[in-house]
């Protein structure tokens, strides 16, 4: 995996464990029963965005460990992926001798 591959792992780690962790403890303005005018009910009534964040580039520092760990080992590879056989015994099948022979 190149250094390209590594960010855009973390990337996709990071925003997939921030889009779980935003309503987690969230607590709305009709929770609370201030709604203040102009604003919908939903609203968060006091979102603290910069504790979240810390804590979801912990999580995802500690995902992309394990994540990458497994990549590097190679315990896992792209041919264990493999579930419909279309990588045949050595890769991908191309060229014309490619298919069913016919």
């Amino acid at each position: 995996m190149g250094i390209t591959s590594a960010l855009v792992l973390y990337a996709v780690i990071w925003f997939m464990v921030l889009f779980i962790a935003l309503p987690v403890g969230l607590r709305t303005q009709g929770d609370e029963g201030e709604i203040v005018p102009g604003t919908h009910a939903g609203s968060p009534a006091n979102l603290n965005m910069k504790r979240k964040v810390k804590w979801v580039t912990a999580i995802s520092a500690v995902l992309w460990c394990v994540i990458a760990g497994i990549i590097f080992s190679g315990s896992i590879t792209v041919a264990d992926l493999d579930w419909f056989e279309r990588m045949g015994p050595t890769g991908p099948a191309t060229g014309p001798a490619a298919g069913t022979g016919g």
